[in-house]
């Protein structure tokens, strides 16, 4: 089976790997006007970006941009691999594959409190300073499921929630956790050593972390977590992220 390198699916470059990701995109019906000539240019830019719409990505998340998630979720319609080795931050080193997410609630704590502990564990575990870390993940957890309050802990009304049921008897891509982050997400950015489902707060976090830094650039240490992902600066709106 062909593996593509998301290191090697960027704009303005030309390589075979970009080739199976256009032939994969006008599969899809998303067309490509020159078709697959390898070069990811603003036609290719424009077919991915509305795959990452069809696949329920939103706002920034579908800027054309091939991030893990996306070009992942891509892969299993066209049976090719993804390497995201390259564009995971060292530390993250455990990613999943959709099968190999579980759907167990642990029923860990909620409020306030609590994610404040669960986000200091994420950022020992991820390499984040826990100045920007905490601040930031209890922002965004607060804002997306009340602190994990059990109600909710998975979105049944958003336009992820489809696809076939799984073991907690939800549709697979519905968005589940504290940060709510959709399966495909959590397993391309599972930090290796946490739990295999997105319920654990602590994983959810740590999927969170790796995914940010891969997707808005934040630095390793955070100090411009808050800066560049909206949803996690308490000073702006909310805004999905």
């Amino acid at each position: 089976m062909v593996t593509v390198a998301l290191s090697r699916v960027q704009f303005g470059e030309t390589n075979e790997d970009i080739r199976t990701v256009q032939k994969a995109l006008i599969a899809r019906g998303h067309p490509i006007p020159d078709g697959p000539t390898g070069f990811f240019g603003e036609q290719t830019k424009a077919a991915y970006r509305a795959e990452q719409r069809a696949q329920g990505f939103t706002g920034h998340d579908a800027d054309g941009t091939p991030g893990c998630a996306s070009l992942t979720t891509l892969s299993h319609h066209a049976h090719f691999d993804v390497d995201c080795a390259h564009a995971v931050p060292a530390g993250g080193n455990g990613r999943l594959t959709l099968g190999q997410v579980t759907y167990r609630d642990p029923k860990d704590e909620f409020g306030e409190a609590a994610m404040r502990s669960y986000a200091q564990k994420a950022c020992q575990l991820t390499g984040m300073d826990e100045k920007f870390g905490v601040p930031a993940l209890v922002t965004i957890v607060g804002r997306e499921s009340a602190y994990n309050h059990p109600k909710y802990r998975v979105n049944l009304n958003d336009v992820n929630a489809r696809g076939p049921k799984v073991a907690d008897g939800h549709p697979q891509n519905c968005s589940r956790g504290a940060t709510q982050c959709i399966p495909t997400t959590f397993a391309a950015y599972h930090q290796a050593g946490t739990a295999t489902t997105p319920y654990d707060v602590v994983a959810d976090m740590c999927a969170t972390i790796n995914y940010v830094r891969d997707r808005y650039h934040v630095d390793r240490a955070g100090t411009n977590f808050a800066a560049r992902v909206q949803q996690a600066d308490p000073h702006r709106p909310p805004r999905g992220y």
